[in-house]
Formats: C-alpha cells, structure tokens, sequence
C-alpha cells in the first residue's frame, strides 16, 4: 500500500497549483527574498528560478512541490489588496527601463589626476547566468515598535528587492550585521531583512557580550577550511553617545586613525579583557579575545561619523537611516562578504576568505590532525622582503637599499604595468565626424584577474630563459621591433595605420625603446600578434595557479545580482541595455550604493596586493607593515594589471582591422572614437544584432561595455585648443563634458 501511497503523493506534487507568474515574483518580493536565495532553497539554479517568474518554464517534481509550499506561506503573509491572483496581475514594482528613457544617471565631475593605479580595464567575456529584471521597491519602512525584549515583530512594509533575508544558519540566524541605534532612549539593533531587536547592553563591553550570546549574527565561512565572518555592529551617532564614544574624531585623533588608548571605553575593554587589534579603536575597530579551540570571540565595530565608509566607495551610505543602511551593508555582506574595512580591505580579506592559508591535515597514527599548507593559496608565511625580485618592488623597498638615494629606476630595471592613459590628435577625416562616443568596460580588472595563472610562492631567477606564456613572472626582453602596422588578428596578417594605435606594451603607449621588464601577458601578446620574443633574464614562478578565480566569481555574482535588481539583465539586446542603464542608479538609489562599493572593492583589492608605506615613521629601505602579509603581492598585481591592458588593446585592433576606426583616447576602461551618431550603436559592428567576434561587445557582463558619454568633436577641440594640449585625454571628461584643467599626465 506505501508504494501506491507514494504514486499518488507524487501525482498530487506535479499537480501542485501555483499562482501566475507575475504573483511569484510579487511574493518573493513581499518577502525581500532574492532569486539567489529561493534558487539556494530549492537547490536550482538562479536562471531556473527565474525562468518560473517570467513564465517561461515551469517547475518539476519534487521541486514543483516545495515551490509550491513556499509561495503558499508567503501568500498567506502577503495576501494580494484586491486582486484577483488568478488572473494575471501587472507588478507594479517592476521597473520598465526598457521601453521608455529613465532619469539620467547620476553625473560626477572627473579628476584631473592620473588614471588610478588600479582601475577597471577590458577583460574576457565570461557569460553569466540570466537574471530576471527583480523590481526596484521603495525603501524599507521603519519596523513598528513593541514592548518584547525579543526580535520584534511588529507590522512593517515589504521589503525592496535585494533586501538579504536573515540568515539561514541557526547560529546566525539574525543574519551578518546590524546597525545600532537609539530611540526613545532605547537602543535598538537594526538587522538584515527588516528585522529589529532590543539592545539591553549599556556599555561596549556589555554589547560585545550581547552580540556574542544573544545576536545570533555572523556569516557561515566562504570556504571550507576558513574561518565563518564575526559580526559587524554599525555605529550611529546617537549609539555612540550612548555608549560614551565621541560623534566624531578629533583633528589628532582622524590623523592617528584611532581613539587614544587612555580613553574611558578603552580602559572599560581591558578591565573586562577585551582586546583590540594593532589598529586600535578607530572607524573599523575589532574587539576580541583570544580564540579557544575552534571558537572565536570577536566582533567589528563600524562607525560611519568617523568616515569608515568612505564617500568615494560607498557614496552616502553613511547618512541613511539605520533600516537603509542595514539593508544596504546587508546586500553586500551577503553577496561580497561582511566588509572587514574599506572595500580595498575587503577585497583583500576575500581572497583569503576564498582560499584559506591552511588546512586540517589527515589524521596521523594517532587520529589528530594538524594544521597545513592549503594547496593552491599563497600560504601563512610572507616571502621575505630580501628574496624579492629587485624588478617588482616599488621603491623604497629593503631589496633596493643599496640604491643610491637619488636613482630613478627606468624601463630596464623595474616591472611597470599599469592602465592606458593615452591620446592622440584627432585626423582630419575625424574632424568631419559629429561626435565622439566614450565606451566604458564592465568589472574589467575582475574579468582580467579570472582564469589568470599567477605566482603562489617565491621566484626564481633564470637567465637567457626560452619564453613560457604558462609560466607567471617577469621577463627582460626587448619589445621594440613589434610594428603595429602590420600584425597577425587570430591567423592572419593585416595591415594597419600604426601611427593611429597606442602601444600595447606601456601604458602612455608609447613604442618602448631596448629591453624593459614585463609581466607574462604582456610578453605573450607580442607573440600573437606575430613576433618572436628573446627574453634576456627572468624571474619566474613555478609553483602556481589560478588563485583569483574564486574571487573573480564572487565578485561578478554580485555585481550582476545587483545590477538584475536594478532592471539590467544579461540577456538584453544591444538597444535595451542602452535603455536599461540609462538612469539605473535612480531606480533604486541603495542598491546603486552596493554596485559602485562592489566596484570599488576589485580596485581596491588589487591595489592592496602591492600596499606602499603609509607614514608610521618609515625611512626608504626600512620594511613596512604590509610586507609581513602573504597577501602582499606586487606581482599578482601587475599581472592582472598586463592582461586587462593586452585584452582592451586586442579588441581595439580587432575593431580596426574590421572598421578601419582607431581611439582618440584610452583612459584605464574608458575608450573614446569619433562617430556621425551620438550612440555606441553608431559604431560599434553589428550584423543582424551580433557584434565582431573578438571585439566591443555591449552588455552588462564583466568584460563587455556599456556608453560612458557623448560630447561633440566641436567639444573635444575646443577644450584642447583652450588648454593647449593637441593630446589632451578626453575620455578622462567625455562622460559630463566638464574640464576643469589641463592634462598634464602627472
């Protein structure tokens, strides 16, 4: 009879009623619920969820029927207000961007400065899984106040799409962080997901024991053998009068990063044995004891009015209401990782988080396990700032103390990888065109950085070495007899107005002149573009791997996660994703704040692999704090840098030999050409809506670009002429038009 039970049992789940698929979405929503997170439930993939929503598919035994549950519940909670959900239902939350223009993004005027060392440039196309445009819904509400010392459960409105539910881990359940925050004199904590607790803590040692015992917050570890994420409390001005703490820093103490260690809530840590990292009480402070066995007791404090979360990276996170910033932070936390610093820091910690130093080894005679080396990170111990190839330090390094004081280092003797700042004047024939058109490449470095093989342990020094494309490190060779005019495009020669292209080898692009050093891209592109290479000397690692594979895929989730949540998905046509990103910041202004920090955390990661001396008393050859990292890694960062630099230039000559078009301007990811029409569509190849293989393709996808801006070529000369400069870098300004100075390159 149980077999038969079992057949009808089954008949019933593939007969489970479901509402439309307009209503699935509404109620995921209602929820705050991501794809991400109904897909991780029902152990499906995102794009399965999301086909269920468009109505595209429909689901299958037995994940028809859990479906089926989980709307069900969530209808019961979200009843719709005089709807019929049997008919098909418009959600009203869902944005259109992509039949009528949106309010224009959000303009910023460019600096005059450099390109950043460390900046989002071309990079692969890496194809992700399509996500359905998730609605963009108003801020969260204020949760209604009750009188229960437990999380409160009072009415509060649905939250906006992207909003992390807590976390489903048990011990963490109230999910990753929550801000802090006084009402009425009662403190409250404001948690992911809408929800609020009581804080009865009256000191910061009391609510560092409050958050450790009763919060239940954290994040599960990333990676098998790491360690799970402490939890972040967020500091607003009126909790940090509460708990005796000042608004904000004094001259002295902003400069010195910290409180000073006399302060009363310093000395209420000690006397309760509470411990502070060497960085002291600052805007990112941890508070911890030491660890006991496999437990750990730690929690990160992060205070807004003491500029933590810088403007540059987070915009105006800092100024939202507690439940805004909740959500914000949240959203980060749950699709980057809990921010551990700034993003540069953050960045850093996730390719640590991902690949984790060691490991707990087999079990030995005696059934212990010990710790190990965890193949495939860079390990627990920094390589020693001596054994460090003099060719990939900055200066000032020990490795260069017997530099004379004054020596500058040229081509020959230091590795010099960084992003294109390059122009050139514009040719008669471009001056009869209207326009010209800035296209900007998406998570470019992050792109570059994935399926990079890259060093893991210490060089060795080779000389008169045959090439190896394989083998990370740094070359000496002679690049110069490369002619840009005529050079192989996959097998074929062609011809092209070298005069016309920047060099791919130096990032002014300028043709290099005798032997100087490169990082591995560099030197196998000169050898697909047809040309043979004698490397003269080499520092080369030969213990390696793709370590910032995790990382790059972390990163573009969420970046293209959030950027779904703001209605630009991956599978629009070229002409709808122009539409889409056409004032996508404003649909949604908070998850606008998570792209430009996710943004920022690739930058400022890679920045962090090659970190310079930061005051502290520091005399040139004397080493600095971050060079007892592992993770300090100049290497790892010019390689990175190289191939995202080679892959923007591989398109360009691509686009060349098919179109006959070459830049006016390379800025890190921006690339400017002269055009009759003010859209990319205007130039860019397309036949029967496919772009050149191999060349600009428009998309959201990592690697792919998008419109940067459109000024006049009647603009570009006139700001040149004003300024004097025929090879001023107008992709530095074509995104607002504004020049607020001359470009000098410096």
């Amino acid at each position: 009879m149980s077999e038969l039970f079992d057949a009808v049992d089954a008949l019933l789940a593939s007969r489970a009623t479901l509402p439309l698929p307009a209503e699935r979405k509404r109620l995921r929503v209602a929820h705050g619920l991501t794809i991400d997170e109904v897909a991780t439930a029902l152990k499906v993939r995102r794009a399965t969820v999301s086909g269920w929503e468009a109505g595209k598919t429909e689901p299958r035994p037995p994940e028809r029927d859990a479906y089926a549950r989980l709307l069900d519940k969530l209808a019961e909670l979200y009843p719709a207000a005089g709807a019929d959900v049997a008919a098909p239902v418009q959600d009203a939350a869902v944005p259109a961007p992509f039949t009528a223009a949106s309010d224009p993004e959000e303009t910023r005027t460019p600096s005059t400065g450099p390109a950043p060392e460390v900046a989002d440039v071309t990079a692969p196309e890496n194809p992700a899984p399509v996500a359905a445009a998730p609605a963009a819904a108003p801020r969260p509400a204020r949760t209604t106040r009750t009188s229960s010392t437990s999380p409160r459960t009072g009415a509060k409105k649905a939250a906006p799409a992207g909003t992390p539910a807590p976390g489903t881990d048990p011990r963490f359940e109230n999910g990753p962080l929550a801000v802090v925050d006084v009402e009425d004199g009662k403190a409250l904590a404001y948690c992911t997901g809408g929800l609020v607790l009581d804080v009865p803590a009256k000191s910061i040692p009391a609510l560092v024991d409050w958050t450790l015992r009763e919060a239940k917050l954290g994040a599960p570890k990333l990676a098998g053998p790491g360690k799970d994420a402490d939890p972040l409390l967020v500091l607003t001005e009126a909790a940090l009068e509460r708990y005796g703490l000042p608004a904000t820093l004094t001259e002295e103490e902003r400069l010195a990063g910290r409180l000073p260690e006399g302060h009363t809530v310093i000395r209420q840590l000690a006397r309760a044995e509470w411990k502070l990292t060497k960085r002291g009480f600052g805007p990112w402070a941890r508070i911890y004891r030491p660890a006991t066995g496999s437990e750990r007791a730690c929690v990160q404090l992060c205070i807004p009015s003491w500029n933590a979360l810088d403007t540059r990276h987070w915009g105006e996170a800092g100024q939202l209401p507690p439940a805004e910033l909740a959500r914000v932070l949240g959203v980060y936390a749950s699709r980057v990782m809990t921010p551990r610093g700034s993003t540069a820091v953050t960045g850093l910690e996730l390719m640590t988080a991902l690949h984790p130093p060691t490991r707990a080894s087999e079990p030995d005679a005696d059934g212990k396990r010990h710790s190990e080396h965890n193949p495939g990170s860079l390990g627990k111990d920094a390589i020693d700032p001596m054994n460090w190839p003099p060719c990939e330090v900055p200066d000032g390094h020990p490795v260069l103390k017997d530099l004379p004081r004054f020596h500058v280092r040229g081509p020959g003797e230091k590795l010099f990888e960084e992003a294109y700042d390059w122009a050139r004047p514009m040719t008669d024939a471009e001056c009869t065109l209207r326009h010209l058109v800035g296209i900007d490449v998406n998570m470019a470095f992050a792109a570059g950085a994935n399926g990079l093989n890259v060093g893991l342990g210490e060089a060795t020094h080779v000389k008169n070495p045959v090439f190896d494309p394989k083998l990370p490190g740094s070359w000496l060779v002679d690049l110069s007899h490369v002619d840009l005019s005529r050079v192989k495009v996959g097998k074929e020669w062609v011809e092209l107005d070298g005069g016309l292209l920047p060099s791919p080898f130096t990032p002014k692009g300028e043709r290099p002149e005798g032997p100087a050093w490169y990082a591995t891209p560099t030197v196998a592109y000169a050898v697909e573009l047809g040309y043979a290479v004698r490397p003269v000397e080499a520092w080369v690692r030969r213990e390696n791997g793709r370590y910032l594979d995790g990382w790059y895929n972390r990163l573009r989730d969420a970046y293209l996660a959030t950027m779904a949540d703001l209605g630009v998905d991956t599978d629009l046509s070229p002409a709808d994703f122009l539409t889409a990103m056409n004032g996508y910041k404003s649909r949604d202004p908070e998850l606008g704040l998570v792209v430009s920090a996710v943004k920022a955390t690739v930058k400022g990661g890679l920045g962090k692999l090659r970190e310079r001396p930061r005051g502290e008393g520091w005399r040139p050859g004397e080493p600095w704090r971050a060079l007892s990292r592992p993770t300090w890694r100049p290497d790892i960062r010019a390689a990175v840098i190289a191939r995202t630099r080679i892959n923007l230039h591989r398109k360009i000559v691509k686009h060349a030999s098919f179109t006959g078009q070459y830049p006016i301007a390379i800025l890190s990811d921006c690339v400017v050409y002269a055009a009759d029409g003010e859209s990319p569509l205007d130039f860019l190849p397309y036949r029967e809506g496919k772009p050149l293989p191999g060349g600009f393709k428009l998309g959201i996808n990592p690697g792919l670009v998008k419109h940067e801006g459109t000024q006049t070529v009647l603009w570009g000369e006139e700001v040149r002429e004003k300024f004097d400069a025929p090879d001023l870098n107008l992709a530095r300004y074509i995104k607002d038009g504004t020049v607020t100075d001359a470009d000098n390159g410096e």
